[in-house]
């Protein structure tokens, strides 16, 4: 590889730390302005970004291993802006550069970034339950949380992320509220550890959708051929409407199903990620153990999916 897309690679990854130590110090209500407050930033930035990293190199190893050549991540910077949740980071990438010989490699460079960025999101989620502070960290940030009238501050936002199963598990194994302060997940983005963990379920219930060329796409072509094309249009109806339901609370209708975010990810998929996967050059079908992967991937998608990601109340 050139030194040129090298350093590109670096750079990206350098600025991409920044904007997300920078979130980091946004999610603890400090000023991200003060110099003093940085570091207290890093413990999201490393952490989001070790999941990024072995989802990414999860692909990069696996298409390394069956020689397709493939890029070194582009991780993806996103600064604050006014008006949008910010995680500092849109995600990273990697581009194969040639093209991929059968259904194995094209399973086994799937299903690989998932899984890695899947383990690597329990052992931050397991590291943040376990080692939770104690309520003067939240004292900090809100000090009148525990008062029994608190001030909502003019203009404020009440924002809760969505429960996951994989989530809500590893907290009633690894806490008891007897003992120490479990934040709600009204609270739960203060904590960097926590709220790195949501994220990578987040992103990995992302990629595990079965449409296109996503990571799940990759999955449900190469196990199921052409009923691919079915599960792919099922797959992005589901979310349409899921998305479509977000708008009820907008048109002063009560619910607590669905996130206007679902429509937004369903255009992309439907405009540039594209439903259906091209053909390989290989068809021969998966082994057993591919399979039993793959139904594992399946698993994982449903412990990190959230219908409601995020909900907004004013």
């Amino acid at each position: 590889m050139k030194p040129s897309k090298i350093l590109l690679h670096f750079l990206l990854f350098v600025i991409t730390f920044f904007t997300t130590t920078v979130a980091g110090v946004q999610w603890l209500n400090l000023d991200p302005f003060d110099l003093n407050n940085f570091m207290r930033g890093l413990p999201y930035s490393i952490s989001i970004l070790f999941i990024l990293s072995c989802h990414e190199f999860g692909h990069y190893f696996a298409a390394r291993y069956h020689k397709v050549e493939a890029t070194l991540p582009f991780f993806m910077p996103f600064p604050a802006i006014a008006g949008f949740l910010n995680f500092g980071t849109l995600g990273a990438v990697i581009r194969t550069r040639s093209p991929i010989p059968s259904k194995k490699a094209m399973f086994d460079i799937g299903v690989a970034g998932p899984i890695a960025g899947f383990i690597a999101t329990l052992l931050v989620l397991v590291y943040g339950f376990v080692n939770l502070p104690g309520r003067e960290f939240i004292l900090r940030i809100h000090p009148d949380y525990f008062s029994p009238v608190k001030r909502i501050p003019q203009g404020g936002v009440d924002l809760a992320f969505g429960n996951t199963a994989m989530y809500d598990l590893l907290k009633s194994l690894l806490t008891d509220p007897r003992r120490h302060f479990v934040p709600p997940m009204t609270e739960m983005y203060h904590y960097p550890f926590l709220c790195t963990g949501w994220f990578g379920l987040f992103v990995t219930a992302m990629n595990l959708l079965p449409v296109g060329q996503l990571d799940g796409g990759h999955i449900s072509y190469t196990m199921f051929g052409d009923k691919h094309k079915i599960i792919s249009r099922i797959a992005f109806t589901v979310i349409i409407i899921i998305g479509l339901i977000g708008f009820l609370p907008l048109l002063g209708m009560t619910s607590s199903f669905g996130w206007t975010g679902w429509l937004f990810w369903g255009l992309i998929l439907f405009f540039v990620v594209k439903l259906d996967h091209p053909p390989v050059l290989n068809e021969e079908p998966l082994d057993s153990t591919r399979t039993l992967i793959g139904w594992a991937a399946l698993f994982i998608f449903l412990l990190s999916f959230s219908p409601s990601p995020f909900s907004i109340s004013i």
